[in-house]
């Protein structure tokens, strides 16, 4: 037992001193460029998929593809990224988040020059261009969610929230303006798209590359066995409510790119518009969505409670959003109901990124936030599809069902997301000593 004092003792105090210097750190004003380079990296990863979404139709005539093979330029690449997503996380745990961040948007930038160049000349450029857009998903799965560790990593209390809104908002300002670049670079050449795609990445680079510090690493990262064992525990203790997180999230944006989807197909075919009005007109719903979201993050500091009631009240104006749909077929009202369901994304998105965010400390939090990326990725692969598919079927029987589905998830937060002063220790400081000392104890010491 004396052993086991003294063996501990220290451990705390040296800890003790390392989490008032975090204190002190948090404590200093975030530099403005870092959060600039924070906020250009889902910024980057935006553009991936939103810039292509006005240039679908005009690829799909000069290529000769059906709708079906058109879509797959955009589930491709949330697929790939989906699946090493987590890889890049566990990475990004085991080295530091630079060091993935940074060859993934070089590859970003290499795959949308692949893409680029084999539509310029080749007659058969669609594998090619599904090739570059396999390297853009592995490059896009180590950016967003690497960016929400980073901002858990160098940030606490309620700055930490807010550059979370940012990152948000940054997401929901890439995707406002993608449509309307990507109508802009479609009038010169519809490929032109895919080079856009390297000259803002260059950005990118230089803004991570000079202005994120990361601090140093305090202990040697565990070993893969080690932290599997870790993480299987975490969603042993906490797996019901960050799977319901990580349906929320995956939910806002299955139905954000599927409504866009059905939009742009409307918009060309009934309405006739297209070009630059078509990326505007997209773009609405985004600018809302971006404003909401940037408001939210700002507001909600660290107060899990009201970040619950937000994330409810964002399902059900989302709910009655696609609802009211069913009714309205001209854009003079449909784009303001439309509206009305991305004000409730925006409550959403930075509530749920705080919760998973902080769902588990800094050694794990690379996967954690990867995860939840890789779900957020499958929302977006099976968004254009479903709504495609939907489409077909019967447009009432669309917004009926994507109204009762939101419905469904809205209920699953209310019942299962729990602020952590009503999960107990979860995820709070009981629970870290508790685990502090396991670690520490010898063989047998229970």
């Amino acid at each position: 037992m004396g052993k086991r004092i003294k063996c501990l003792l220290p451990d705390n105090l040296t800890e003790q001193k390392l989490k008032s210097g975090e204190d002190i750190m948090a404590s200093k004003q975030p530099s403005v460029m870092t959060v600039a380079a924070i906020g250009s990296i889902p910024l980057i990863m935006t553009l991936g998929n939103s810039m292509l979404i006005p240039v679908l139709p005009k690829m799909q005539s000069e290529l000769h593809l059906t709708s079906f093979q058109a879509s797959l330029t955009i589930s491709v690449f949330s697929i790939v990224a989906a699946v090493f997503i987590p890889v890049l996380g566990y990475l990004s745990d085991r080295f530091s988040r630079k060091a993935v961040i940074l060859p993934a948007l070089f590859l970003y930038g290499a795959g949308g020059i692949l893409a680029g160049i084999a539509a310029a000349l080749f007659s058969h450029a669609f594998a090619w261009i599904l090739a570059g857009r396999t390297l853009q998903g592995i490059g896009a799965a180590g950016t967003a969610p690497i960016a929400m560790a980073l901002t858990g990593d160098l940030f606490k209390g309620d700055k930490e929230s807010r550059v979370l809104g940012l990152v948000e908002a940054s997401n929901g300002f890439g995707k406002v303006l993608s449509p309307i670049l990507g109508a802009l670079i479609a009038l010169l050449v519809w490929y032109g798209t895919f080079f856009a795609f390297p000259v803002v990445v260059v950005v990118s680079i230089f803004l991570t590359w000079v202005f994120i510090k990361e601090k140093p690493k305090k202990k040697e990262p565990p070993g893969l066995g080690k932290y599997v064992k870790g993480l299987a525990g975490v969603f042993k203790d906490d797996g019901r409510w960050l799977c319901t997180a990580y349906l929320a999230g995956a939910t806002c944006l299955f139905t954000l790119f599927g409504i866009l989807f059905f939009l742009s197909n409307v918009l060309e075919k009934s309405y006739k518009i297209d070009g630059v009005m078509k990326g505007l007109i997209l773009a609405i719903p985004l600018l809302v969505m971006c404003t909401t979201s940037y408001i939210t993050g700002s507001k909600i500091g660290k107060n899990q409670r009201l970040m619950k009631k937000l994330i409810v009240t964002g399902f059900c104006l989302m709910t009655l959003s696609y609802a009211l749909l069913t009714f309205f077929r001209g854009l003079f009202l449909f784009i303001p109901v439309l509206a009305i369901g991305s004000l409730g994304t925006g409550l959403i998105l930075p509530c749920v990124n705080s919760f998973i965010t902080n769902a588990v400390g800094k050694e794990k939090r690379g996967f954690v936030t990867s995860l939840y990326g890789s779900v957020r990725f499958l929302g977006v692969a099976v968004g254009p599809p479903v709504f495609g598919r939907l489409m077909a079927w019967s447009r009432p029987g669309m917004f009926i069902s994507i109204a009762c589905f939101t419905f469904a998830v809205g209920l699953l937060s209310l019942l299962l997301i729990r602020p952590q002063t009503e999960k107990g220790s979860s995820g709070g400081e009981e629970k870290k000593k508790r685990s502090r000392h396991t670690i520490l104890e010898p063989v047998g010491g229970r």
